[in-house]
């Protein structure tokens, strides 16, 4: 089951190139580039327009969230993510394929497909090693955009892949699940900041690390079934049990949940208010920080 799932949830830079060469792009099969930047020193949806791969629509994880929480990128309600990718010409049978363009390969592209996979979409992927490797590889790209025929989408929320304040709060006495880190070891233990202003670093009480960087390679593609198999055991983490990732703000989260999904593992949640939520509404005692002088 894993080698299945791994092959129809990363698709390889060369499948997609020859899909596109045979013409298959349209509702059948929509590429979307899930590039977004937070703290705001690249502008995506810019080189977006700059450069692509031929076919490609933009998804803007900022636009696609629920605009009335505090919080930075939370899950939009049924409706709205139905009518946003309905917009981009994406139906219930549609293949997606989505990338991002960051230098480590794969970012924010496994946030967009786990966001599909919650509202119920099944034929998700996520390009193997992103757009950084589709320019190394030489395939061609283009500024030219392409403005799709609406489709009418229906979303289906699994609200057992996503935990909320509440489930954290619950869980640190009943322990039902794992919950582990996916943020950086300094971020995690308080030593280095966190991006952007007003939230210091630190992490849930009682959760464990385990960075998301380790589960890609230098070049940018995701490691090997074996590499990523180890990983969780050499961390402790039972793949058997539940397990729920958090971060900062649920993105790099995904990563965990897309290494997990591509060993069999199809139920592992994410607390998608994750530290920047958790940071402000949970009680000191349920924090682990260190002072703003120690982390200087």
């Amino acid at each position: 089951m894993a080698r299945q799932l791994y092959s129809q949830t990363l698709v390889s830079i060369k499948w997609l190139a020859g899909a596109m060469q045979a013409g298959q792009t349209g509702p059948a099969l929509r590429v979307l580039d899930a590039s977004f930047y937070f703290p705001p020193v690249r502008d995506g949806r810019k080189e977006f327009k700059e450069k692509h791969i031929p076919g490609a629509l933009y998804f803007d994880i900022d636009e696609c969230k629920d605009k009335t929480s505090p919080y930075e990128v939370m899950l939009p309600s049924e409706a709205d993510f139905a009518s946003y990718v309905g917009n981009l010409g994406i139906n219930n049978d549609s293949h997606v394929v989505i990338y991002d363009a960051d230098n480590l390969g794969m970012y924010y592209a496994p946030r967009a497909w786990w966001m599909f996979r919650v509202f119920g979409h099944h034929k998700v992927s996520v390009l193997d090693g992103g757009f950084r490797n589709w320019l190394k590889c030489g395939f061609p790209v283009t500024s030219e955009t392409v403005t799709p025929k609406p489709e009418t989408y229906r979303a289906v929320l699994n609200p057992s892949l996503v935990k909320t304040f509440k489930d954290i709060q619950e869980n640190m006495n009943s322990k039902k699940f794992q919950l582990v880190d996916s943020r950086s070891e300094g971020r995690f233990l308080g030593t280095e900041p966190e991006p952007g202003e007003g939230i210091d670093p630190g992490h849930i009480r009682g959760s464990s690390n385990l960075p998301f960087t380790s589960f890609l390679t230098e070049e940018g593609y995701e490691k090997s079934l074996d590499e990523i198999k180890n990983l969780f055991k050499e961390n402790g983490i039972d793949l058997s049990k539940p397990l729920t990732i958090t971060c900062r703000r649920g993105v790099t989260a995904c990563q965990l949940a897309l290494a997990s999904y591509l060993l069999g593992k199809d139920d592992t949640a994410i607390y998608d208010g994750s530290w920047a939520e958790w940071f402000f509404r949970a009680k000191p005692e349920q924090k682990v920080t260190k002072p703003k002088s120690e982390t200087r």
